[in-house]
């Protein structure tokens, strides 16, 4: 999904279910999609904070919500305690390496992986329709 497909289908999502497209909400959608992060409500919160006062942690976390009921974020769970949104937008599928330490998370791909998952999935009689891989370990700097 394109970032622009992202913007539409949002709008589009907001008028089936009779909410207003605001300026706050656009504010807050183009802010999550140029972090390319995976970001928890404080934080996306916090980047906005600076340039746009008026708009208030309780909008931000009602507004990642909606992001994730409409399919472009999508809910993380990392064992900290805290929900994180990853975009949907432009992205091809993904893992994840989670440090237990200082929370860092690095995004990889690998096609070995996916493969033996798909084997795996085929031997049991499986079709996997999705899936999430997450490594926990400590990464470089907190291995020092």
């Amino acid at each position: 999904m394109t970032e622009q497909n992202a913007k539409d289908n949002f709008r589009s999502y907001l008028a089936t279910q009779g909410l207003k497209s605001t300026r706050q909400r656009d504010i807050i959608l183009d802010e999550f999609l140029r972090a390319g992060a995976h970001l928890s409500t404080e934080e996306l919160y916090l980047r906005l904070r600076g340039q746009h006062p008026h708009i208030g942690y309780a909008t931000v976390h009602r507004t990642l919500k909606l992001f994730a009921e409409c399919g472009i974020a999508e809910p993380c769970h990392f064992g900290d305690g805290q929900t994180r949104y990853e975009s949907s937008a432009g992205e091809e599928h993904h893992d994840h390496l989670i440090c237990t330490d200082c929370g860092a998370i690095v995004e990889f791909e690998n096609p070995q992986i996916e493969a033996l998952q798909e084997s795996v999935a085929i031997q049991h009689g499986f079709r996997i329709e999705r899936h999430r891989l997450e490594l926990y370990g400590r990464c470089r700097d907190c291995q020092k």
